[in-house]
């Protein structure tokens, strides 16, 4: 899985950040999401699609690698 954000689109709602802290943090100035890991652990697969559902203007994608 590739991760990618698109903080043209992010308003700063910070789901993803409270969903998967380990990929996701936000930008101390503006809020705006900071990927962490493009490229999360098979593990984490479940909690980032969890995250993409959570954000509310679909500021974040995934593709197979």
């Amino acid at each position: 899985m590739h991760v990618s954000v698109d903080t043209t689109l992010c308003i700063g709602s910070g789901q993803c950040a409270m969903t998967l802290p380990e990929v996701f943090d936000q930008d101390e100035v503006d809020g705006l999401v900071v990927l962490l890991d493009a490229k999360p652990p098979r593990e984490l697969h479940d909690d980032v699609d969890e995250a993409v559902n959570r954000c509310p203007v679909q500021a974040i994608s995934t593709t197979a690698p």
